[in-house]
C-alpha cells in the first residue's frame, strides 16, 4: 500500500513538472517572436527595405525621363549596398545637370519642392571624374549644411575642360520636413565604379552614393 501510494505521488509530480517545462518553452518561444529582431534576419530586413526603397523610386522615375523638353533623364540602378546612378543628356554639361537632380531626387520627392531661389557653386577637380565628384559634392554640402538647399533643375553655366571647373546653378528652394518628405540621407559621394562617358551620341555618367 504504502509503494503504491510513493509512485502515484511521484508519477503526479513527474506530469507537474512536465506540463510546467512546456508552460515556460511556450512562454520562452512567445517573447522570442515579439523581438523586432532576430540576428540570423537582421540583415535580410534591412536589405529588404533597401531594395524596396530603390524599387519604388525606380517606378517615380520610369515613364518620366523623357518628358518634355525638361524630361528626367537619370535612373537608379541596383547596388549591394549604396545606390548607382546613371544619368544622360544631349551633351556632357546636361549629362552632369542630370546627376545633381537624380542625387537631390534621392533625398526627397523634387515635385514637392518649388524653385524660389538659386544656388551658384564652383567646382574645381583634376580630371574629369573629380571634376563630377567635386560637383557633386558642392550641392551634397548645400543640401547638408545651411542653406539647406534642394536643388530640382541645376544650370551648367560655364564648362572649362581645360582648367577643369565649372560654375553652376541650381534651382530650388530650402529644405522643409513638413513639406518635403524625408528620403534616403546621402552621406557622401565616391570614386567607386565613377565612369564618364563623352563621345559623338554617347553622355553618360555613372556612380555611387554613400547611403
Amino acid at each position: 500500500m504504502s509503494d503504491t501510494s510513493t509512485d502515484e505521488k511521484i508519477s503526479d509530480s513527474s506530469q507537474i513538472e512536465a506540463v510546467k517545462r512546456s508552460s515556460d518553452k511556450s512562454e520562452m518561444e512567445d517573447a522570442a517572436s515579439k523581438r523586432p529582431c532576430q540576428d540570423g534576419d537582421s540583415s535580410e530586413e534591412v536589405n529588404d527595405q533597401k531594395s524596396s526603397d530603390v524599387n519604388s523610386r525606380e517606378a517615380t522615375t520610369e515613364g518620366t525621363q523623357d518628358e518634355g523638353e525638361n524630361g528626367l533623364k537619370y535612373e537608379y540602378l541596383d547596388h549591394t549596398a549604396d545606390i548607382q546612378i546613371h544619368s544622360w543628356g544631349e551633351t556632357l554639361e546636361e549629362a552632369f545637370e542630370q546627376a545633381v537632380v537624380a542625387m537631390a531626387g534621392y533625398q526627397t520627392e523634387l515635385h514637392t519642392v518649388e524653385m524660389t531661389s538659386v544656388e551658384r557653386i564652383e567646382a574645381q577637380g583634376e580630371d574629369i571624374l573629380s571634376l563630377l565628384f567635386h560637383l557633386l559634392d558642392e550641392f551634397l554640402f548645400l543640401f547638408c549644411a545651411d542653406p539647406f538647399f534642394v536643388a530640382r533643375e541645376v544650370k551648367i553655366l560655364e564648362f572649362d575642360r581645360e582648367n577643369w571647373k565649372i560654375v553652376a546653378e541650381g534651382r530650388g528652394e530650402a529644405f522643409d520636413l513638413s513639406k518635403h518628405p524625408q528620403g534616403t540621407e546621402v552621406k557622401a559621394i565616391t570614386y567607386s565604379n565613377m565612369q564618364v562617358h563623352d563621345s559623338e551620341g554617347k553622355h553618360e555618367c555613372y556612380f555611387i552614393l554613400d547611403i
